[in-house]
C-alpha cells in the first residue's frame, strides 16, 4: 500500500462525498415509482437507478485516482486475465439490493471498496432512504454519519450472557438457515436487506449475520473494511478471511460477519457449508 494514512483518510471522504451523490440519484428515481426493470443473464433485476449510480460512482472514481481501474456489478464483463494484473481496484455495488429497491422496501445501499492485494483497504456503504453512511480505511477504525448528526466512530460489541441478535435477508429464508438458526438455545433476528447487515454487526446493533446463499465480491468488500476496523470479522465458513480477485469467478463462497471475533460462532454453522 503506497499511500499515507492521509492520504487514504482523504481517499476515504472523496468516496463517501462520490456514494452519497449516487444515493440522490438513486433516490430521484426510487420516489418517481414508474421506473424501468430488466432481467439480467443471472435472472436478477437490473434498473435505471443502478445505472445511474454506476455512471456517477465510476466518473467520480475515474476523477480522483484516474490510474486506479474500476470493477462495477454493472461493468463486469472484465477477464480474470485482465483483473488478475491489478494489485489495486475500485470494486462497487452502486446499488446493492436491487430486488429491495424494486420492492420498495427501503433496505438498499451504495457500496464502494477500495481492494490492495486481494483485500479491502477501505470501504463506504451509504444508505439511501435513511441518508445513513458507514465507512473506514486501514488502520482507522470505522464511522458513521447521519442527517443532523455528527461523523461518530462505531465499534461492534462483544458477547456477554445474553442472547445474541442475528440479521438475515428476508429472502434468504430456507432448511439451511433453519439449521443454522436451531443451534441457538435463544436469539433475536431482524430481517434486513443488502449490506446494511453488515453496517448493523459494524455499529453494535447486531451480532452474527451468516450469509447462506450466492453473493458476490462487490455484496461484501466495503462492508468486510468496515466490520474488520469497528472489531469484527468477516469471513469464510472456516474462520479465514474473504479475498478479493484471486479466482475467475467473483461468487463469493458462504461467509458470516460476527461482531466478536473471539466468541466461538462455529458452534453454529451448518454441517455443509457453501
Amino acid at each position: 500500500m503506497n499511500d499515507s494514512s492521509n492520504e487514504l483518510l482523504d481517499l476515504l471522504y472523496e468516496c463517501r462525498s462520490i456514494a452519497e451523490s449516487a444515493a440522490e440519484k438513486i433516490m430521484a428515481i426510487y420516489r418517481q415509482n414508474n421506473f424501468s426493470v430488466t432481467i439480467k443473464k443471472d435472472n436478477s433485476p437490473v434498473t435505471e437507478a443502478d445505472f445511474a449510480a454506476h455512471h456517477t460512482i465510476t466518473e467520480g472514481l475515474l476523477r480522483l485516482r484516474p490510474e486506479i481501474p474500476v470493477l462495477s456489478e454493472e461493468d463486469a464483463e472484465i477477464s480474470f486475465t485482465e483483473r488478475q494484473k491489478w494489485n489495486r481496484y475500485w470494486l462497487v455495488d452502486p446499488l446493492d439490493g436491487t430486488r429491495d429497491f424494486v420492492a420498495h422496501t427501503d433496505t438498499f445501499s451504495v457500496n464502494i471498496a477500495l481492494i490492495d492485494n486481494q483485500e479491502p483497504i477501505l470501504g463506504v456503504i451509504t444508505i439511501p432512504v435513511t441518508g445513513e453512511s458507514f465507512y473506514a480505511c486501514a488502520g482507522e477504525g470505522a464511522f458513521k454519519t447521519a442527517p443532523g448528526q455528527n461523523e461518530t466512530r462505531i465499534s461492534t460489541k462483544k458477547m456477554t450472557d445474553r442472547k445474541p441478535i442475528i440479521t438475515v435477508s428476508g429472502s434468504r429464508k430456507g432448511e439451511v438457515l433453519e439449521n443454522c438458526l436451531s443451534r441457538f438455545d435463544q436469539y433475536e433476528i431482524k430481517y434486513i436487506g443488502s449490506s446494511i447487515k453488515s453496517c448493523r454487526v459494524a455499529e453494535g446493533a447486531v451480532d452474527f449475520y451468516p450469509c447462506l446463499g450466492p453473493t458476490s465480491e462487490w455484496d461484501t468488500a466495503a462492508g468486510q473494511c468496515i466490520v474488520e476496523q469497528a472489531g469484527g470479522a468477516m469471513t469464510k465458513m472456516n474462520c479465514t478471511r474473504l479475498a478479493y480477485n484471486t479466482k475467475k469467478s467473483l461468487t463469493n463462497p458462504w461467509f458470516m460477519a460476527v461482531g466478536d471475533p473471539d466468541y466461538d460462532w462455529s458452534k453454529y454453522i451448518p454441517d455443509n457449508p457453501g
